[in-house]
């Protein structure tokens, strides 16, 4: 008996080593998301998921919950667990500087996935945030060309709020200063968040007397703050906003006739994307050799990077009907209480 549990057990161990280097032939992806509350970070997270299982890889994660020094703890207890490649969503662009020089100096490839990193050790992958800065002011303007213009931004620590100007700046820009248009308002919002958004809103149209034409959001959950503060003064739906990331409350919004547009940026795209490129640069290709990869040096550092800028799509209620045929919401969901004049709402 005893002959016979040893051959057991020595069985058992041989099966056990054969089995670890298969369980462990995938890669390690870790990913460092700065917070959850917005909607979409939830849908980058599913197609990041997928990617990353269907090449065989595993998928770990960790929530900063909007703190900058959570996610340097973060991503040091990620490559304690033995990450091939970090993705990474910054909370704070400076502040994340120790995470990428701890994971340079352990020869893990890191992806900034959005938001900036501006390090060259850092693949920057994200949409033309300038561009979505553009068509968000085209759009309103298209309604509103002129007037008293309220701008919320996001949170002064991430440098898409930055590019974001800089793009609604690039179409109003001449405007403002031939006296057409006028920035009555323009404040950052902590951490994006739509509380905060409704807050520097109403405190907007207390100090201009509710005299606000037009408000440029940074993205769809400070939209949906600052129509909150429109609505309690009767103002939704009379004055255009803009926001971004076409967050499903916000193409209904788009359909109800409160919110002008919501630049949609196909987070699946964006989420794959990163999936392939971590797994690319963890096989030991160098940033250069990433497909459609270009140089970059548009940062506040002028730092020379490698970078991919995916299109974003502006919904309005002429065009709600690509993010419903994406798949991206249902028609009974952007179409709830819709106005008449939204043709994919019709029939």
């Amino acid at each position: 008996m005893k002959i016979f549990t040893t051959a057991l057990l020595a069985g058992a161990a041989l099966g056990m080593a054969f089995a670890g280097p298969a369980l462990a032939e995938g890669k390690r992806i870790g990913v460092s998301w700065s917070n959850f509350q917005e909607e979409r970070w939830k849908t980058d997270e599913a197609a990041m998921k997928e990617a990353i299982e269907a090449a065989g890889d595993s998928y770990v994660s960790a929530d900063a919950q909007a703190s900058a020094s959570k996610q340097i703890t973060d991503v040091e207890a990620l490559l304690s667990q033995g990450v091939d490649a970090l993705i990474i969503l910054a909370m704070d662009k400076d502040a994340i500087g120790p995470a990428i020089e701890q994971a340079a100096n352990e020869g893990v490839p890191v992806v900034g996935y959005d938001r900036l990193i501006e390090d060259d050790r850092a693949f920057y992958l994200t949409f033309d945030n300038k561009g979505v800065g553009r068509i968000i002011a085209e759009e309103v303007t298209k309604v509103q060309p002129e007037g008293n213009f309220a701008i919320i931004k996001g949170d002064k620590g991430d440098p898409n709020a930055t590019f974001l100007l800089e793009g609604m700046m690039e179409v109003i820009g001449g405007d403002v200063e031939g006296g057409k248009i006028n920035i009555a308002c323009e404040t950052f919002t902590d951490g994006w968040k739509p509380d905060n958004a409704q807050k520097n809103m109403e405190q907007c149209l207390t100090s201009q007397n509710n005299e606000i034409d037009a408000v440029l959001a940074e993205n769809d959950g400070m939209a949906g703050g600052v129509i909150a503060a429109l609505s309690a003064q009767g103002m939704d739906g009379a004055t255009p906003v803009g926001g971004q990331d076409g967050d499903l409350a916000a193409l209904n919004r788009v359909a109800r006739g409160t919110q002008t547009v919501s630049v949609w940026k196909n987070s699946r795209d964006l989420g794959k994307k990163a999936a392939e490129i971590a797994s690319a640069l963890a096989d030991g290709k160098t940033m250069e050799e990433i497909e459609g990869a270009e140089k970059w040096s548009g940062g506040e550092k002028g730092v020379e990077m490698n970078a991919i800028f995916l299109e974003p799509t502006p919904i309005t209620k002429e065009t709600l009907d690509k993010a419903i045929d994406a798949g991206h919401i249902s028609k009974e969901q952007a179409c709830e209480g819709a106005q008449d004049d939204v043709p994919a709402c019709q029939g």
